[in-house]
């Protein structure tokens, strides 16, 4: 199997053992609350997103405490970096914000959604990633 296809089937595995911040937070951001689509352990490029809106080009990675070790760090700017470079932004939540501050959660996701780069269907296709 190609890397695009091992990206899937982990990706898809992934869905299936969701740690309990992700299966709270995907609870609440699958049913629409926040007004936009997400996709839970999305594949994009060699990486699987926590969850992902296109609509907003975002990335929403729930950090646990091994995103604190030098290694994590460098391999998640890395990883921040080549999103960005294709118009993802990506936006961190520490699990201990999805476990004891669920609202606040809602409220910054809520926020950073309502400031996206939405796509509404009058204006046409939106542009190709990299170009406006």
């Amino acid at each position: 199997m190609d890397a695009p296809g091992l990206t899937i089937e982990r990706a898809r595995s992934l869905r299936r053992q969701m740690t309990l911040p992700e299966v709270i937070l995907w609870q609440v951001v699958r049913r629409g609350r926040l007004g936009v689509h997400f996709r839970r352990q999305h594949p994009v490029g060699p990486w699987i997103l926590d969850f992902y809106c296109h609509a907003c080009r975002l990335a929403v990675e729930i950090d646990g405490a091994s995103h604190g070790e030098p290694d994590r760090i460098a391999r998640d700017r890395g990883r921040t970096i080549w999103l960005e470079k294709r118009g993802i932004s990506t936006l961190r939540i520490p699990v201990r914000e999805v476990l004891g501050n669920l609202d606040g959660v809602l409220n910054g996701l809520r926020a950073r959604v309502g400031t996206g780069p939405l796509h509404h269907p009058a204006d046409g296709p939106p542009p190709p990633v990299g170009e406006e």
